[in-house]
């Protein structure tokens, strides 16, 4: 086919073929983001509830998770390539079902990890990384709103995923109730990737070709590190993101003392919906931005809500600051991937996406952590909270250094 034939792929039609992977990321990121992410807080609460151990002893587990995640997300634009997407979908559905059973099945401690590193697998088959690079080939113009519609299944899990996993624990048991989500996702998800995941479309396909004379990743991550454009993008995001888990983590405990749990549950709730909303709001001009600027406006966005929370205990005003806080959450997982389209040569889209994710999920996974002995040692959570304002700052500043080269064109 000539290069006359590519423009006949409309992205924009409501029945492009596309529209129906971006369905089917959205039920991944559901199952994916509840099981994976927002379910390990319930899994603390019912191993501790089950067996008495510490909360120290299970949540190294789910850092151990976080951190063997981190290694396997990296090598998934990897795996795309060799496998396809339907195949690494799949995969991906049955090793987060696997871990699903096997987290319900834990009895003595060495098992947690061996669940958490079962899970490890599904997490990355099943999460930003995987969606982000199977979004990729389907999408170039308006990839930017395909990932963040996609990605409202990762807010979905939270709202819906987990409400539901503690009904079905307190109806089954845990162990039952893990296999019962098990089943589900298995039953729903493989059929509906085998019916609607083909063939990615023509300008994917022209884009495998140009990638055969491509470094190759090793070659991509080596040069990544050495590139200022790329590093101030990943170091940035990271500094993010560690500073949004540790807090977001930590928030019932903050505000129950301040608020009460009633109140406290209500602002966590408008936080999860906020980000929803900002991301499909972001979603119809994402695309169009200046995507660094509007990251590190994000930044500073959520800085000014830290301060708000740090410094006034009114209820209303708290909720409200919360509400501003989750406005950004959604795409500050979504920006990363845009910003790499749009500045680095679209044949390393794939391998950079994945690094800059496991670089995220690594630092990520020791804020909690951090928070907590931040607050121990100080008595409050005023200084980890002024830490995490710091951090957002020294982001923001950071996203706007780059060089003044333009993405390379395939």
């Amino acid at each position: 086919m000539d290069a006359s034939t590519h423009g006949i792929i409309d992205e924009t039609s409501i029945r492009y073929d596309g529209w129906r992977i971006v369905f089917v990321c959205f039920l991944l990121a559901t199952f994916g983001w509840g099981l994976g992410f927002y379910g390990q807080s319930v899994y603390v609460a019912e191993l501790h509830r089950l067996h008495g151990w510490p909360a120290s002893l299970i949540s190294s587990g789910t850092t151990f998770f976080y951190l063997s995640g981190a290694a396997l997300v990296a090598f998934v634009s990897e795996a795309i390539r060799s496998f396809g997407p339907r195949k690494c979908l799949i995969a991906g559905t049955f090793a987060m079902a696997a871990a699903a059973v096997s987290i319900g099945l834990v009895r003595e401690p060495w098992q947690l990890y061996a669940a958490n590193a079962v899970l490890a697998f599904g997490w990355a088959g099943t999460s930003l990384s995987i969606i982000t690079n199977t979004l990729g080939l389907w999408f170039d113009e308006k990839r930017g709103m395909a990932i963040s519609l996609a990605l409202n299944g990762a807010s979905f899990g939270g709202i819906v995923g987990v409400p539901l996993l503690v009904a079905a624990i307190g109806h089954f048991g845990f162990s039952g109730a893990m296999m019962a989500a098990a089943i589900v996702m298995v039953a729903l998800m493989v059929p509906v990737i085998l019916l609607l995941v083909g063939q990615p479309p023509l300008h994917a396909a022209m884009s495998a070709v140009a990638a055969a004379d491509a470094p190759s990743p090793t070659q991509i991550r080596a040069r990544a590190f050495r590139d200022p454009d790329f590093l101030s993008v990943s170091i940035a995001f990271a500094l993010v993101l560690f500073a949004q888990v540790g807090f977001i983590v930590h928030l019932i405990a903050f505000l129950d003392s301040v608020i009460g749990r009633e109140r406290a549950a209500i602002a966590v709730a408008l936080l999860t919906a906020m980000a929803v909303v900002g991301r499909v709001l972001f979603s119809t001009v994402i695309d169009r931005l200046n995507q660094r600027l509007a990251s590190s406006i994000s930044f500073v966005s959520q800085a000014v809500a830290l301060v708000i929370i740090i410094n006034i205990h009114n209820d209303v005003v708290l909720i409200a600051a919360c509400a501003l806080f989750g406005f950004s959450v959604g795409n500050l997982i979504t920006l990363p991937s845009l910003i790499v389209q749009r500045e680095f040569d679209p044949r390393s889209f794939g391998v950079l996406v994945s690094l800059i994710t496991a670089i995220n999920q690594i630092t990520y996974a020791f804020g909690p952590g951090v928070v907590g002995l931040l607050r121990d040692a100080s008595g409050s959570y005023s200084l980890p909270f002024y830490g995490c304002v710091g951090l957002e700052l020294i982001a923001a500043a950071l996203i706007m250094i780059r060089g003044r080269r333009t993405k390379t064109s395939s």
